[in-house]
C-alpha cells in the first residue's frame, strides 16, 4: 500500500472523486489482482482507500458523486446537422445545373462542407481531446505525427466514396478518357447518393458518440470492479456501434430512393462503420490505431487503382489480375468494401478491448 501511494501520489492528489483514482489504477496496470495483494476485493476499493488516506490542498471535488454525464447541448446538434443540409444542398445544386456552373456548385459545396464537418467535429460528442497538436513539441516545432496524416487518410476514403467506383471502373476498361463530370450518366458518374447519406449520417454518428459516453458513465458510476465495467460496457458498445449502422443503412436506402441510384452499397456501410469507430477511438485518447488502419485502407485502394494502370506496361499485364478477377467477380465496390471493412473489424476489435476500460471514459482518460 506505501508503494501504491508514492507511486500515484500525484493521481490521488489532484483527484476529485475514487472513480478517477481508479481509471488511473487502470491506465497503469493496476488490476483487481494487484488489489487482492493489498487486501481489497478490487481497484475500485483500492481507490477509495487511496482516495481516503492522501490529502488534497485547495478545494475538494464532489466527494463520491457519479461523474457528470454529457449534456446534450442545442449548438453542436445544429452543427452535426449542418453538414447533411450544406450536403442535400450541394446536390440538388449538381443535379439542376451544368457545364461550368456545375463546377462551381462543385467546388463551393466541397469547401463549405469541410467547413461544416470541421465544426460538428470540434464541438459536441465527436470533438476530439483538448489539449497542445499532436504534431507540435514542447517547443512549437512542427513534426510529424501518425495522428496528422488521419485527416489525409480521410481525405481520400470520402473522395474515394464520391469518385472512386467510376475511376475505377474507367481504369479496368481502358480509361479514363474524360474528367468527371458529376452527372449520374456520365463517363466517369459520381456516387452522389452514398456521398449524402455519408454527411446525413453525422448526426446520428454524434448521438451515438453522446449515448456511449453517458452509458459509460452511468456504469462507470454503479460498477464494483474493473471487469464488472468491461461486462457492462462491451453491449453499449456493440449497441451504439450497430444502432448507427442502421442509421446509415437507412439513410443510404432513402437517398438512393430519392436520387434514382441503387440503395445498397455495403462498401459505404463499412466506411462509416471505420469513420465513426476512428472517431470514438480519438475522442477517448487512442489515436495511434485509426491513423494506422485509416491509412492501410486508403493505401489499399489506391493500389487497386495503381495496379492495372501499372499492368499497361509491357510485362507488367500480371500486375493487373487480383484487382480485375476482383472486380470481375464482385464488381469494383468490393475494393472499398475489402479494404474499409477489414480496416472496421480491426478497429472494433481494438475498441473493444480500449473502450471498455475504465480510464477511457473517466477525466484522466489516459492517451495511447
Amino acid at each position: 500500500m506505501k508503494a501504491l501511494l508514492y507511486r500515484h501520489r500525484e493521481l490521488c492528489e489532484r483527484a476529485v472523486d475514487p472513480l478517477e483514482i481508479a481509471a488511473g489504477l487502470e491506465a497503469h496496470g493496476v488490476t483487481d489482482r494487484t488489489a487482492a495483494r493489498c487486501r481489497h476485493r478490487d481497484v475500485f476499493s483500492l481507490a477509495e482507500e487511496l482516495y481516503a488516506r492522501v490529502p488534497r490542498t485547495g478545494e475538494r471535488g464532489p466527494g463520491t458523486e457519479p461523474l457528470p454525464a454529457p449534456r446534450v447541448r442545442a449548438d453542436w446538434m445544429l452543427l452535426t446537422l449542418l453538414p447533411g443540409a450544406l450536403g442535400t444542398a450541394t446536390v440538388a445544386g449538381l443535379r439542376l445545373t451544368d457545364g461550368r456552373p456545375r463546377l462551381l456548385v462543385a467546388l463551393a459545396g466541397i469547401l463549405a462542407l469541410a467547413l461544416a464537418t470541421r465544426a460538428a467535429l470540434r464541438r459536441g460528442p465527436l470533438a476530439g481531446p483538448s489539449g497542445t497538436h499532436p504534431w507540435r513539441t514542447a517547443h512549437g516545432t512542427r513534426v510529424w505525427h501518425p495522428a496528422h496524416g488521419t485527416r489525409v487518410w480521410t481525405l481520400w476514403l470520402l473522395g474515394y466514396a464520391l469518385l472512386g467506383d467510376g475511376l475505377l471502373h474507367a481504369v479496368v476498361t481502358g480509361g479514363p478518357d474524360a474528367l468527371p463530370t458529376g452527372a449520374p450518366d456520365g463517363p466517369w458518374p459520381t456516387a452522389d447518393a452514398p456521398a449524402l447519406a455519408l454527411t446525413l449520417a453525422c448526426a446520428p454518428a454524434a448521438w451515438c458518440a453522446h449515448l456511449l459516453t453517458a452509458g459509460a458513465r452511468r456504469r462507470l458510476a454503479g460498477s464494483r470492479g474493473l471487469e464488472d465495467f468491461t461486462a457492462a460496457a462491451r453491449p453499449l458498445l456493440y449497441g451504439t456501434f450497430a444502432l448507427f449502422l442502421g442509421a446509415l443503412a437507412a439513410l443510404l436506402l432513402v437517398c438512393g430512393t430519392v436520387l434514382h441510384e441503387p440503395g445498397a452499397h455495403p462498401q459505404i456501410l463499412a466506411l462509416g462503420a471505420l469513420l465513426l469507430l476512428a472517431r470514438l477511438l480519438t475522442v477517448h485518447h487512442h489515436r495511434h490505431a485509426p491513423a494506422v488502419l485509416l491509412g492501410a485502407a486508403a493505401v489499399t485502394e489506391a493500389v487497386a487503382l495503381a495496379l492495372p494502370t501499372v499492368a499497361r506496361l509491357p510485362g507488367c499485364a500480371v500486375l493487373a489480375a487480383p484487382v480485375r478477377a476482383l472486380v470481375h467477380v464482385w464488381g469494383e465496390a468490393a475494393v472499398p468494401a475489402l479494404a474499409c471493412g477489414t480496416a472496421a473489424l480491426a478497429l472494433l476489435l481494438h475498441a473493444a478491448r480500449t473502450l471498455t476500460r475504465a480510464s477511457a471514459h473517466a477525466p484522466t482518460g489516459a492517451p495511447d
